[in-house]
């Protein structure tokens, strides 16, 4: 009898070990894959957004020119002022400078340089000491005459582009398409250290000719606006310090998005994280397996960043699970050889007439023991699930808040460059009003007509904004709040994809809506948001994963009198059969070690049966799109009480 709890003891000390092998080779070694992945993402998803906001300051000093009547209505005092009142400094810093380049032909080189010589609108001597640099004869001059902050940028001031064949190669793309367009890695001539820089530009025309035609833009080419980077200082302004301790990143320059990329080398680094460190404290090493490629689109050029990880506290495998795990199954392995020897011992005495009320109370409290064991752990592995669920709709919620935010920075920025417009204009207004001599009838409809234009444009973009900032404020409401209310389905509808806004642009899909307006439901909103935002970011994630477009259709209809048929339909890859089986179970994901983790759909399952009191259905076929099928009553307890 003895032989057998030996052997159970053996069998279950073997399968504890193959557990703890298990979490150690795969469930950890998953854990650091996804906090990995989501650093990275995290970096470049922030680096973007950076460059975004800066290259929406160019839109803004260009859409300034836009409103004014010429190009020399902006002077000198003009556009310091302008830049002065945006503040990015302050609110975005990590940029070298702003700057305004005039196209000048040769034959009026020397009146412009005698002219800025002459400007007194900052400086009261001027600009004696001004001059062209360097010198060269060409049709057309690329000059750099405005620059702020002049200090520390005065070797950039009057500079020749022209002469420059980086500058000049940038500057004709850009002329010639109409958008921003960056430089590749260059030395700043105001930079004495030598590190990596470069510049973004944006093309002004002058206002009134047509821009359809490359020829006509570059007949209509006036300057262009610019701001200048060094890269190792915006990438102080992105990259958080500590977790460059665990991460390394390296940008190198892919070249032109519509050219052939250049030869990886030292031209093409702009920037690495191990060459900025300036202490001696050693870095970890290497851990394989760790590695990850994006590339980042950047005006009209590619930026390839690669990201290694570091061993150390962040990446590193914790050793806590692996001993909890054996000492639970030592003991559970123990319990149950005490149990069979318990048994055999109990049949052997009833055989015999020696049962002992001793070794039965024996055997009830191991098999107590057994089973407090077993509820501890059955616990924890339901707090272990609940933790991952929670991860999972914090993560949501992050991609939701992005994603509102990027949407929000448009209006924004319109509004924000149309009041400074509008103010310079009303100034202007009132100092020809004070100089007397009085107003023509044409300069005062025309002052009304650009003030009612501004008004116009500010009033279309705080709407915009506002609608954008009450469908996410009612979606959170919902959401955080969990209670039951009375709701129109095609308003819970607009203010999820409203949320999705960004994310559906970036993939290029289609949403089409065939929702009538008098689906009322007495539900619970935020649920049944969370469905559709789980759908929606599963059909971008998984539904259109290698694709350049796509097609979302959402459609819903009344089915007697308490029930609501809403399908959700997609055009992408499609699912197999073994996928299609699995989809509910928790854990279950094709996008292992790549940011899913597998309880998307049990979420949305489990809502669905739940708390909404419905039922989900899903249909697919490879390359044949998919389609969920939800069935939802109007009123849950209404349901429930027929049933």
């Amino acid at each position: 009898m003895r032989a057998r709890g030996y052997l159970a003891f053996f069998v279950g000390i073997c399968l504890t070990a193959w557990t703890c092998y298990f979490v150690i080779q795969e469930q950890q070694k998953q854990q650091v894959q996804a906090s990995f992945q989501r650093d990275t993402e995290r970096v470049a998803r922030d680096m973007q957004n950076r460059l975004q906001i800066y290259f929406d300051t160019l839109h803004s000093m260009k859409g300034m020119y836009a409103l004014s009547d010429s190009i020399d209505a902006i002077d000198r005092k003009h556009f310091h002022r302008f830049v002065n009142e945006l503040k990015v400094d302050k609110r975005y810093p990590g940029y070298q400078a702003l700057q305004f380049v005039r196209v000048v032909p040769e034959a009026e080189l020397p009146a412009f340089v005698e002219r800025v010589k002459r400007d007194t609108t900052l400086e009261a001597q001027g600009y004696p000491q001004f001059h062209v640099h360097p010198a060269t004869r060409r049709p057309l001059h690329y000059i750099i005459e405005y620059t702020e902050p002049l200090k520390g940028n005065e070797n950039a001031f009057g500079l020749d582009l022209a002469a420059l064949a980086p500058h000049l190669k940038a500057l004709e793309l850009g002329r010639d398409s109409g958008d921003i367009v960056a430089t590749e890695r260059i030395t700043l001539v105001q930079d004495a250290s030598g590190e990596p820089g470069f510049v973004a530009r944006a093309p002004v025309y002058r206002n009134g000719l047509p821009l359809e035609t490359t020829a006509q833009r570059r007949e209509a080419l006036e300057g262009f606006v610019a701001i200048v980077f060094r890269v190792n200082a915006l990438m102080r302004e992105v990259l958080d310090p500590a977790l460059l301790e665990h991460l390394h990143v390296r940008i190198e320059d892919g070249g032109f998005q519509q050219g052939k990329p250049p030869a990886p080398g030292v031209d093409t680094l702009l920037y690495d994280s191990d060459g900025r460190v300036e202490t001696h404290q050693e870095r970890g090493e290497k851990v394989t397996g760790l590695t990850a490629q994006t590339v980042l689109p950047v005006a009209q050029r590619h930026w390839i960043v690669r990201f290694e990880g570091r061993a150390g506290a962040r990446y590193g495998r914790s050793q806590l699970p692996v001993v909890l795990i054996g000492i639970a199954g030592v003991i559970i392995s123990a319990l149950i050889a005490a149990l069979l020897v318990v048994n055999r011992r109990e049949t052997d005495a009833r055989h015999g007439m020696e049962f002992s009320l001793n070794e039965l109370a024996l055997q009830k409290q191991n098999a107590e023991q057994a089973r407090n064991s077993l509820s501890r752990v059955v616990a924890t592995l339901k707090q272990a699930q609940t933790n991952l669920q929670t991860s999972e709709k914090m993560a949501s919620l992050g991609a939701l808040v992005a994603g509102v935010a990027h949407e929000l920075n448009t209006p924004i920025g319109n509004s924000l460059l149309t009041a400074t417009a509008l103010a310079d204009m009303v100034r202007d207004f009132e100092r020809r009003l004070q100089e007397g001599g009085g107003l023509k009838r044409s300069a005062l409809e025309a002052h009304l007509a650009d003030a009612r234009k501004a008004c116009d444009i500010m009033a279309h973009s705080l709407t915009r904004a506002a609608d954008l900032i009450t469908s996410f404020k009612q979606v959170a409401v919902d959401q955080a709040s969990g209670q039951r209310r009375r709701f129109r389905l095609d308003e819970v509808l607009h203010d999820t994809l409203a949320t999705y806004a960004a994310q559906l642009r970036r993939a290029c899909c289609t949403v089409t809506v065939d929702v009538p307006a008098d689906l009322m439901f007495d539900s619970y909103p935020g649920s049944l948001g969370q469905v559709l935002s789980n759908l929606i970011g599963n059909a971008l994630l998984h539904g259109f994963d290698g694709r350049e477009s796509g097609v979302l259709a959402i459609s819903a209809r009344r089915e007697g009198r308490d029930l609501v048929v809403l399908q959700m339909k997609d055009d992408g890859i499609g699912m197999t059969d073994v996928v299609l089986h699995k989809i509910f179970d928790p854990f279950f994901t094709t996008k292992m070690g790549q940011g899913g983790s597998g309880l998307g759909m049990n979420i949305v399952y489990n809502i669905v049966t739940g708390v909404l009191k419905g039922t989900i259905r899903v249909e697919s076929v490879p390359a044949g799109g998919t389609s969920v099928l939800l069935v939802l009553p109007l009123a849950p307890e209404e349901e429930l009480a027929q049933a």
